[in-house]
């Protein structure tokens, strides 16, 4: 029995194959990561989205700014349609009478809808007072409360003014006494 078989060793070639292996597998992951934080800082940085033809154009050649494509009409100014004041009792509950004064103006989407938004002033004007009645003045407190009241006579005066499209209501005076 004195025949002892040698354990085969790793030769030189395998410590060699397995490094290299090692090294391909750390590059086949670092190179994607790599590749997306660049692709991420050129995308958020704002670069590449104008290199794709998604974004904002940016500056031409001569270094004179980008305006509308030359098929796009240019921005018209906004149109306003004045608000006659409006006296308004708020829903106060058993308490003493709180009182809201307010004067408006309404942005509108065209011109054109001027007519139209004129023409709806005595139902627009029921709509806002009927809705300033049934308000509380705790309601009305603050940018918060200022902000409900105007997206609520947005969609009041969209309402009522139907083909006009009002883009917003602009307040000139609120007072709560």
């Amino acid at each position: 029995m004195g025949a002892a078989t040698a354990a085969p060793s790793p030769s030189a070639e395998d410590a060699a194959a397995s490094a290299k292996g090692g090294r391909k597998r750390l590059l086949l992951l670092a190179v994607p990561v790599v590749l997306s934080g660049i692709g991420a800082g050129l995308w958020f940085g704002g670069i590449l989205p104008p290199l794709l033809g998604m974004g904002k154009a940016g500056v031409h050649a001569e270094g004179e700014a980008a305006g509308p494509p030359e098929g796009e009409a240019k921005a018209k100014p906004p149109s306003f349609a004045e608000m006659p004041e409006i006296v308004a009792n708020l829903n106060a509950g058993a308490r003493r009478t709180v009182y809201v004064k307010l004067r408006s103006r309404l942005e509108l989407a065209r011109p054109e809808d001027e007519a139209a938004v004129q023409a709806a002033m005595p139902r627009l004007l029921d709509m806002f007072q009927t809705y300033l009645r049934e308000m509380r003045p705790e309601e009305l407190r603050g940018s918060a409360g200022t902000y409900r009241l105007r997206e609520e006579l947005i969609a009041r005066a969209n309402v009522a003014a139907a083909p006009a499209r009002v883009v917003d209501v602009l307040f000139t005076e609120l007072l709560i006494q």
